[in-house]
């Protein structure tokens, strides 16, 4: 691969990061849930992060619970030259169960609670996990603006959000960064990607490496990956940092060799035909995927 520049990103002006990070869900346990199953692998994975230029790192108090931000702590504090980016939002009843909570008292607890985990004074870039349908959404916005009035909060985001749902947000706060559902073979949250690149609101895909039918053998990502050298995977994260310059992808792993196989993207240059092919038949599986 050409030794190139890691893209980077300035979330709110203010803090600049590679575009390429890492998502640490994934040093749990089996659905989440519980400690990791190779618990010195994690942290390993953590100690290489710095060594290969990872500097944004997204978790959540639900990834465990808790589990997540306590390996964070435990490996990487205080965090020099790192953006921790958390979320709160999602409570925990077992393995694969998440469900919303978003009274502003508990949000409060959530932010409290991961400053604690973290041990900072101040949440970098703090995230409301999911909107709450049973709480009304401004009294969810409100206390969030409170608490970044205060100085707990440095920037707010959102995940899983509709644009109409960020437009009422910032009526409230500005929002730094959503959070949505979003790689080569999904394309549901387009609208959401323009609107956030319109207003220089950092995108943040999560499941950046699913490629539904277009990893099946003999596919067009198969094939430009061969041609290229580099593994599907690679190349799927290398369409997304091409795709817009506010995309801030966040792959995660509990494998050394998987981070630095997935690092290796932001040095994969794909060619306007690549891109333009790739984009294509992703556009075409979304469509054929949803019935049109």
């Amino acid at each position: 691969m050409p030794d190139v520049p890691a893209p980077t990103f300035t979330i709110r002006g203010d803090l600049t990061v590679h575009r390429l990070g890492f998502g640490a869900m994934r040093i749990t346990g089996p659905g989440i849930w519980g400690d990791p199953a190779d618990g010195a692998e994690a942290r390993r994975v953590l100690r290489r992060l710095r060594e290969l230029g990872v500097d944004l790192v997204d978790t959540a108090d639900s990834y465990g619970p808790f589990v997540s931000e306590d390996l964070l702590r435990e490996v990487l504090h205080p965090y020099p030259g790192m953006v921790i980016a958390t979320k709160g939002g999602l409570t925990r009843h077992g393995p694969d169960v998440w469900k919303p909570v978003g009274r502003p008292e508990y949000l409060r607890q959530c932010v409290l609670m991961s400053l604690r985990r973290l041990g900072v004074e101040r949440i970098d870039l703090w995230q409301l996990h999911r909107i709450d349908p049973a709480v009304p959404a401004g009294e969810q916005f409100d206390v969030l603006k409170q608490m970044q009035e205060e100085g707990l909060i440095r920037h707010l985001g959102l995940s899983e959000v509709t644009v109409e749902e960020i437009e009422a947000a910032r009526r409230y706060f500005p929002v730094a960064t959503v959070q949505n559902r979003y790689n080569l073979a999904d394309r549901a949250s387009d609208d959401v990607l323009e609107y956030c690149e319109a207003n220089d609101i950092g995108f943040i895909p999560w499941f950046p490496l699913a490629a539904g039918r277009l990893a099946r053998p003999g596919s067009v990502l198969e094939r430009i990956s061969h041609d290229l050298g580099a593994t599907p995977g690679q190349v799927a994260l290398a369409w997304l940092l091409r795709r817009s310059p506010v995309m801030l992808p966040i792959p995660g792993t509990g494998s050394v060799a998987h981070l630095e196989e997935n690092q290796g993207a932001a040095r994969l240059g794909l060619d306007d035909d690549a891109f333009r092919e790739l984009d294509e038949r992703g556009r075409e599986a979304w469509r054929a995927d949803q019935g049109a």
